[in-house]
């Protein structure tokens, strides 16, 4: 079941950091700029797969991790930006079934 509101990966982020680990500290340590970090920390970037990969080291995390919270967060957004209702594309295989069922 998908969550309707997760956080920011830079929310969780910030809270991984804890109050002894500074932002410069961090990037240095990820081998980023600061103002990247401090992107994502604000929720003004997100975490790309290679970044994701670097947090999953500097915090023992599963690999995936901040990616997949990442993934969730853009997912949440899609969902409460999302307007206009899609129909089903009708491809040759769904042709070929509706046939199949209808001449059975």
């Amino acid at each position: 079941m998908p969550m309707f509101n997760p956080s920011h990966p830079g929310e969780v982020l910030r809270e991984y950091m804890g109050d002894d680990l500074t932002v410069s500290a961090l990037a240095v340590h990820l081998g980023v700029t600061r103002a990247n970090l401090s992107m994502i920390l604000n929720g003004r970037a997100g975490i790309s797969a290679a970044m994701s990969l670097k947090l999953d080291d500097a915090f023992a995390t599963s690999e995936g991790f901040w990616l997949r919270l990442q993934t969730n967060y853009d997912l949440a957004q899609a969902r409460r930006l999302k307007k206009q209702k899609i129909r089903p594309v009708r491809t040759i295989r769904s042709q070929t079934k509706s046939r199949t069922r209808a001449a059975a």
